[in-house]
């Protein structure tokens, strides 16, 4: 087993900066990160969801109508679900992101409803150096939700460019 990447970098004696996200660098296809801390959906989550993107379809946030469908209760919102599990793939494949390039391949795997607990897992694809940016480069990882048995709720590839190790703005930034 290789040496774990480091959360933390020491800026003095004794004194350690905590650190997000992977440079370009780091990414090795084939590589498995799982994402925690998991995330407990509630009604309100998705309600609000439904709310700020008005999408009007009612099983999502109408619980009389709900109950009238083949699910018996109210559906999480699959954007929700997809905004959730990228937020929770930041914190290692894409805190050091230029830019997101795309979302490839999404596919609502399994309902979601609340009360469901969802963690994420991210597995590097690929990645080559960008050919217009010499200090940055370009990675897509897959991404899975899984509930909290451990089924597949949803999956997607994300493509981002990275930075690559000094090039970012973290030392201007005082990060």
């Amino acid at each position: 087993m290789n040496t774990p990447l480091s959360a933390y970098r020491e800026i003095a004696p004794r004194r350690y900066r905590e650190t997000s996200g992977l440079y370009y660098e780091d990414f090795e296809p084939g590589d498995t990160f799982e994402h925690r801390p998991g995330r407990t959906i509630t009604d309100v989550d998705n309600i609000w969801m439904t709310l700020l993107t008005l999408n009007v379809q009612q099983v999502h946030f109408d619980a009389a109508y709900a109950a009238k469908t083949e699910w018996k209760k109210m559906l999480v919102d699959s954007t929700f679900t997809l905004a959730l599990l990228t937020g929770m793939s930041v914190r290692t494949v894409s805190a050091k992101v230029v830019a997101n390039l795309g979302w490839d391949k999404v596919k609502a795997t399994h309902p979601v409803f609340a009360g469901d607990t969802l963690y994420a897992e991210s597995t590097v694809l690929f990645k080559r150096e960008s050919k217009s940016r010499p200090t940055q480069g370009i990675v897509t990882v897959s991404t899975r939700g899984l509930n909290q048995n451990g089924v597949e709720v949803m999956s997607f590839e994300r493509t981002m460019l990275i930075y690559k190790r000094g090039q970012s703005p973290e030392a201007v930034a005082n990060y």
